[in-house]
């Protein structure tokens, strides 16, 4: 069962991309989401088996490769980490499967699609079940090289192609930060199997390594190290820029990386990785300042963004925001359980973002956009949902969407920490709480209420998604409404030491969670106060006084501008690094290159030769008389060098 989750997948993307124009779209289609079905079905049977009844297992499958006394193999490692992360990619993976049957039903290329979503999805499923640092890194370039492919899926526009080659060159960034921490890890335990890793990472405590001609704190340094990769998967700032972009490709594809594979990675690696974050306190503190940053960071963009899935693609990079900090502060079960609900409401919003664009003709522009709402109200009504649930609002004690569980154990978390990291992420993580729910509702009224905005052919087709994407829409739905409360006290409340059991590491005075518990009743309410209030501040600026936005630009112009332009980070990337790179290139082609190499080789050798030939060519007249005179004067230089030697 264990292996048919994993390679399920696989072997649909073989059969449609080797022979998907032999059987055709719908065989592709049925074969790949088949596929994806039942390892869902088979996720969940596990999740039941691992996670609830505590079967936790390792499955060896063959020896990978050996090399000398190196030996390792590929495993299959499941216990309740993996089993989460088992229900919550295969679960979203499927329904995007399913709901791609009716987004890309005219598109020309459908089976490469279908297998690239399928080989995404195996390489996630590969990553998650990784037994060491070797397979792990294996699913980690896998997901980095699917969703270049999806990306730049539609190959044929220059956005798409630019956009997949910027995601794949930031990711290598982050991703050569992991490289050498994975061979700090070796060069430190000599192994890359987790229990061992983990099992000798107590000894390293207070030692040292030479790192760079320095002496550095030995786990502290290997954690960095492998958290910069996590921060280039899961966009957190300063290697985020590729993940707004990323919006060029399809819609199913924004939903699969943004709720379920790519992105998550980090989450899942720094959580896997709990027994050696544990003990490098350092590096806790970096995670948790980096991930409040983030979260404060891509609230703030998010505000000032027109296009649909650009608003949500910030809000995924900020929820991951929040996902770290819970890291940091040693929530690493608050971490996975928002892992978990985020997946469902935020792929909610981004298929029905998908569903607003598919009755929209292809637009994307939200200032384009309006007066839909009872045009398409299943599709409103479902955004309404994941919406609600990513702003985290609920009523205590009785009921509340997904997020208010989640994120604010979060933040009550982060404030149980009682460190000087903790506060920092505890109030950024509220002033995001409040700028989320703004930025959710902007989009909503701005999407579906107020005066049509376009034009009139436009508005005459306006119709409902057909219902092979809206079923997906209401599975969704269903984890956005009661994914929190069904799953809260397995999760953070007062069976998860029963719950994650090994899978997580938290060692004595670092469980904020149960801290969480016993903290103030405000901290827990806070949250939801400012979401309210942000829904608020929505209502006021763009459907009760509309005129305000534009007011509040006028006074504040270059505060909007620095926020519309993304703190110009993109700006900045280019000219510190791609100017110089693009002029550092052209001066080696042209001076190098085109000047010192082709001009003393190739080039030169050839241009000498041609003029020797052109010289030589113009003594050929045709005249007698200057063929004589050639030959005498042949005749005296002969004569003279024969004198010449005589004498000598």
């Amino acid at each position: 069962m264990d292996v048919a989750i994993v390679f399920l997948p696989l072997l649909a993307a073989i059969i449609a991309g080797c022979f998907g124009r032999l059987i055709g779209d719908r065989a592709s289609q049925f074969v790949t989401t088949g596929a994806l079905l039942i390892s869902a079905v088979l996720a969940a049977i596990v999740f039941v088996d691992v996670a609830l009844d505590g079967n936790a297992r390792t499955t060896e499958l063959f020896t990978w490769f050996k090399s000398g006394e190196f030996t390792l193999s590929w495993a299959i490692r499941i216990d309740t980490l993996t089993a989460v992360m088992l229900v919550v990619v295969t679960g979203v993976s499927s329904m995007v499967h399913v709901y791609s049957i009716g987004y890309m039903a005219e598109d020309k290329s459908i089976p490469r699609f279908m297998a690239y979503l399928s080989l995404f999805t195996f390489f996630m499923l590969a990553l998650v079940t990784a037994d060491n640092f070797m397979q792990l890194f294996f699913g980690w370039e896998g997901v980095g090289l699917s969703s270049y492919l999806l990306i730049g899926f539609w190959y044929d526009r220059p956005s798409a192609n630019a956009a997949a080659i910027k995601a794949f060159l930031v990711n290598r960034v982050g991703d050569f930060g992991f490289a050498l921490g994975i061979m700090g890890v070796f060069f430190v335990f000599r192994s890359v199997d987790f229990n061992t890793v983990f099992g000798a990472a107590p000894s390293m405590v207070g030692t040292t390594i030479n790192f760079l001609g320095m002496k550095v704190d030995t786990l502290t340094t290997l954690c960095l190290l492998l958290f910069v990769g996590a921060m280039g998967k899961s966009a957190q700032l300063g290697l985020h820029t590729w993940l707004p972009d990323a919006m060029e490709g399809p819609t199913p594809v924004s939903a699969l990386i943004h709720a379920a594979t790519m992105v998550t990675a980090g989450v899942f690696m720094v959580c896997r990785l709990s027994p050696m974050f544990e003990l490098a306190p350092t590096a806790l503190a970096v995670v948790t300042i980096v991930g409040a940053s983030t979260a404060i960071f891509a609230a703030t963009v998010g505000l000032c963004q027109n296009d649909i899935k650009r608003v949500i693609a910030y809000s995924t990079c900020s929820q991951l925001g929040y996902m770290f900090f819970a890291a940091g502060v040693s929530a690493y079960g608050a971490a996975m359980f928002h892992l978990f609900t985020h997946a469902f409401f935020k792929a909610l919003l981004f298929l029905g973002s998908g569903s607003v664009i598919h009755a929209m003709h292809h637009e994307q522009d939200m200032r384009k956009m309006g007066g839909i709402w009872k045009l398409i109200p299943i599709t409103y009504a479902l955004m309404w949902i994941g919406s609600l649930a990513l702003a985290g609002i609920g009523i205590p004690g009785l009921f509340g969407f997904a997020g208010f569980y989640s994120k604010d154990m979060i933040l009550e978390s982060a404030w149980a920490a009682h460190s000087p990291v903790g506060q920092y992420a505890f109030w950024l993580g509220i002033a995001a709480a409040l700028l989320t729910a703004f930025y959710s509702w902007r989009l909503l009224i701005m999407t579906f209420h107020g005066e049509p905005r376009a034009d009139h052919h436009t508005m005459e087709h306006v119709h409902e998604s057909p219902w092979v994407m809206l079923v997906p829409l209401f599975v969704l739905a269903l984890g956005a409404v009661f994914g929190g409360i069904l799953f809260f006290d397995l999760f953070v409340g007062h069976h998860m030491g029963e719950f994650w059991r090994n899978s997580l590491l938290v060692l004595d005075g670092h469980n904020t969670i149960e801290a969480a518990h016993e903290g103030p009743s405000w901290v827990g309410i806070l949250p939801l106060v400012m979401g309210l209030i942000g829904i608020a501040i929505a209502y006021v600026f763009y459907m009760l006084v509309p005129g305000l936005p534009a007011a509040l630009v006028r006074h504040v112009g270059a505060l909007y501008r620095f926020l519309y332009n993304k703190w110009y980070f993109d700006e900045l990337y280019d000219w510190l690094f791609v100017r110089p790179a693009r002029w550092l290139g052209y001066e080696f082609w042209k001076q190098g290159d085109g000047a010192l190499i082709d001009g003393l080789g190739p080039d030169g050798v050839s241009s000498l030769t041609r003029d020797l030939a052109r010289r030589a060519g113009r003594l050929q007249t045709g005249y007698v008389y200057h063929y004589a005179f050639v030959m005498l004067i042949g005749v005296v230089l002969f004569i003279t060098w024969y004198l010449f030697v005589q004498a000598r």
